[in-house]
């Protein structure tokens, strides 16, 4: 095929178009998610959602699916409006893993909810990707995918600005409304002004209602006291769901408050120096400054939430001087800090949302590993003490958290239950000395084994995987399969391409594996998380870079460097990379995320460039994507370290394939559509999810 001069104007416009692509996944994965009670609980399958509508835009041949572009934004709207005036909840009932929540859950059963909004995803970026797709069809493949991994970096960093501004949900979408403009035309002017208009209107009526902040996890609702209230306590809730309030002094110091508990089973303990994980609002800091602290170093992940108890809180507790403010993640702070603290209090950290990138990984779950609490062993002093404290909601939980701490502390910790709810205070001394219990914890069973830096899922029972996530998966991977063969790809002429499929699955697998190993080493924030997209989204440009330069390259030394780079990730250990100094770290992370990255990306655009059959080949790499994002679930089973190992074997799978069918005439079922496509453009299961970064 002879393709036409790749104009300015197609790579601008392509380059908004893959930006665009992105910024909208991104927001609507926060915004569904902030406004879908539970849903942050399984974002993966929104990530999907968007994974396949964007893959079937690209897999719609040129002539077909131009309704798609002319009404783009309607789906958008219509997702948006149903959203705010039709709210639904996903109900979570499931006795296998636990969910923190204080709401009566409503609605429809997950089996309908999800699906409902996994299509309705699909349908808006499949809209999307229908633009995108039809603008790279004007410039040979490689150009056009270098300015797709440019639109996608200029997506996410869009997007992380807006993360770091907290800016307002309107925001978003008048962002997205001017791009989606911008890239119909003066013609369609019309169909995408009014829905266009009507999103913007439903997004600005939610960011002007009273008391709605957004942070970059939550959408937050701060609630004023009542009237004649006693306590006058502010109500903040995450994601529509209870999730902390701001009490006065006089309420948190009552001998049965869970804040001044750990306090009263250490009375020898001086509490000079208190670590607070998980500070928020500020009120285990006040308890902390009230019980004589002469420093506070309080570590909250959200910066709104630290703001909003900053602004709202009436004993002041971060005015005062005595108190250090980091906003970080917990073990992160603990990884680096070289501090001895009197006390160390894990302060209610449960979280309500996901790490992006990650299917099972929670913001705090790395706080409950039993490397975790090690590490807050190895930072008291000698006669310090550790106290946590929840809602915990199985007895189970409260075992598992107390075994864990016997274990490292050498004696059964203090245990007080209150305010029901299987809620207890958890309190461990350095020594026996060091913790003086009116009562101690008593097994109420079988301990379930402790979670761990590799399997970090304390709230999940057994090494299982889920009945609800294995019926919702299934379900994905039928409608992904239904859809395929709608948008017209013939199943047959992907069998040629089934080394394909395996990279897919190969390269989602890599990609998690990578943002899980960041996580642990540097912290389960925005900022990281969006720092390590963008960094697969280098590494893939790198790939693509030499591809273009190295006309002829050696198949054998790319596979070769592919796999000694996988060793290498799976025989370093984790604790070693923790073990070294902040630079050492980063480089050490660097080395074993990126470098199977890069080579697979030399791979696989090595492989498309080959092709004889682009839109069948993409189709088998979409279908493989998909898997892999479906057995991104087995490391509830194996662990995180153990996915090399299946990602390995899908890669020397796909080297075999290409061998046996790779080198094949192309079959006689009919000329394949003679068009450009991109080494997968298509975005991953994460919020911060790189369009085009497939291996």
């Amino acid at each position: 095929m002879s393709y036409g001069a790749g104009t300015s104007r197609v790579r601008g416009k392509l380059l908004l178009a893959s930006a665009t692509m992105l910024f909208v996944e991104l927001a609507l994965i926060r915004w569904t998610g902030a406004n879908i009670v539970h849903l942050s609980y399984f974002s993966n399958f929104v990530l999907l959602g968007s994974f396949l509508g964007i893959g079937l835009g690209f897999l719609l041949p040129a002539q077909r699916g131009k309704w798609l572009k002319r009404w783009a934004p309607v789906p958008l709207a219509l997702l948006v409006v149903l959203v705010r005036e039709f709210p639904v909840q996903v109900q979570q009932k499931s006795g296998e893993v636990i969910y923190f929540t204080a709401v009566k859950t409503t609605g429809l059963p997950e089996w309908v909810t999800l699906p409902a909004i996994f299509l309705l995803v699909a349908v808006v970026m499949a809209a999307i990707g229908k633009i995108t797709a039809d603008l790279f069809r004007q410039l040979p493949s490689l150009e056009a995918y270098r300015y797709d991994l440019l639109g996608s970096l200029t997506g996410s960093v869009a997007f992380a600005l807006l993360s770091w501004a907290s800016a307002p949900s309107v925001v978003w979408g008048v962002i997205a409304a001017a791009a989606m403009l911008v890239l119909g035309g003066f013609g369609n002017s019309v169909r995408y002004g009014i829905p266009l208009a009507a999103m913007v209107a439903a997004l600005a009526l939610e960011s002007m209602a009273p008391g709605i902040l957004w942070s970059p996890y939550y959408k937050l609702e701060v609630k004023r006291p009542e009237a004649g209230s006693s306590t006058r306590m502010y109500k903040i809730s995450a994601n529509g769901v209870p999730h902390q309030s701001i009490a006065p002094l006089s309420v948190l110091m009552r001998p049965d408050s869970p804040y001044n508990r750990p306090y009263l089973e250490t009375p020898d303990n001086p509490h000079r120096r208190v670590l607070v994980i998980g500070a928020g609002n500020g009120n285990d800091v006040a308890v902390a400054l009230a019980n004589g602290a002469e420093h506070v170093d309080a570590v909250e992940i959200d910066p709104r939430l630290q703001q909003v108890g900053a602004e709202r809180h009436p004993a002041k507790p971060y005015d005062d001087p005595r108190v250090h403010v980091h906003i970080d993640d917990g073990r992160a702070f603990l990884e680096r800090t070289g501090t001895k603290y009197d006390l160390i209090v894990l302060a209610l950290p449960d979280s309500l949302t996901l790490v992006s990138g990650a299917s099972n990984l929670r913001l705090e779950s790395y706080l409950f590993t039993q490397e975790a609490f090690e590490s807050a062993h190895r930072h008291l002093t000698p006669d310090g003490a550790f106290a946590m404290y929840n809602y915990y909601r199985k007895d189970w939980l409260i075992d598992r958290y107390a075994g864990s701490l016997t274990n490292v502390f050498g004696q059964p910790p203090c245990m007080t239950e209150y305010s029901g709810s299987k809620a207890a205070i958890l309190v461990a001394g350095r020594t026996p000395e060091a913790q003086d219990c009116r009562s101690t914890w008593q097994a109420s069973g079988t301990v379930p084994p402790p979670a761990t830096d590799d399997h970090p899922f304390p709230y999940l029972l057994h090494r299982t995987v889920p009945s609800l996530y294995v019926g919702a998966l299934g379900a994905i991977l039928v409608v992904t399969f239904l859809s395929v063969r709608i948008a017209g790809v013939r199943l047959r002429r992907t069998v040629r391409y089934a080394d394909m499929f395996l990279l897919g699955a190969a390269f989602m697998l890599l990609e998690t594996k990578s943002v899980i190993g960041f996580a642990l080493y540097f912290g389960t924030t925005w900022l990281v998380n969006a720092l390590v997209f963008i960094g697969v989204l280098l590494a893939v440009l790198a790939a693509v870079e030499v591809r273009r330069r190295v006309r002829r390259p050696n198949r054998a030394l790319m596979q070769g460097l592919l796999f000694a780079s996988l060793a290498v990730a799976w025989l370093v250990p984790a604790d070693f990379v923790l073990s070294l100094p902040f630079a050492g770290r980063l480089a050490a992370a660097v080395a074993l995320a990126f470098a199977p990255i890069f080579c697979a990306n030399l791979i696989f655009s090595d492989r498309l460039a080959a092709a004889s059959d682009p839109t069948s080949a993409f189709g088998a790499n979409l279908l493989g994507a998909l898997v892999g994002g479906a057995l991104e679930y087995l490391a509830l089973v194996t662990g995180y370290q153990a996915l090399l190992l299946v990602v390995a074997a899908l890669y020397a799978a796909a080297c075999v394939v290409v061998h046996v069918v790779g080198n094949r005439p192309p079959d006689s079922s009919g000329p394949a559509e003679p068009v450009s496509v991109p080494l997968d453009p298509v975005p991953r299961e994460n919020a911060w999810r790189t369009p085009g970064a497939s291996a």
